[in-house]
């Protein structure tokens, strides 16, 4: 399924947006971040603890915008790749979001 998230110039560069989606009885708690041009989706749960990642809203990229930073244990996380680079989750990975952009519009498929 196919789900609308938001247009592309809501999220700035860098920057990061989080998002849920009812998907059936669940909800998928997910975020988007915004490097470089490039836009990376992935589920909002660290693989250490499953705590959400952001350390205030819409929140989730280190102080120098170079990692994805997980609130609880300051793991850090590669943008591109969702990979532990640092942190008590070292080797694993955040389970990555397909996304979908036509005219500007962010769309996540599930």
């Amino acid at each position: 399924m196919i789900f609308s998230l938001c247009n592309t110039v809501d999220i700035s560069d860098p920057g990061s947006k989080a998002f849920e989606i009812k998907h059936g009885r669940n909800t998928i708690s997910l975020f988007v971040v915004h490097k470089d041009g490039i836009f990376k989706a992935y589920v909002n749960s660290c693989p250490h603890t499953g705590a959400n990642l952001d350390w205030q809203e819409d929140q989730f990229l280190d102080m120098d915008n170079m990692f994805i930073q997980c609130s609880t244990h300051d793991a850090l996380f590669e943008i591109d790749s969702g990979k532990c680079v640092a942190g008590p989750c070292i080797g694993d990975s955040l389970q990555p979001i397909d996304l979908e952009i036509v005219d500007g519009q962010i769309s996540a498929q599930l």
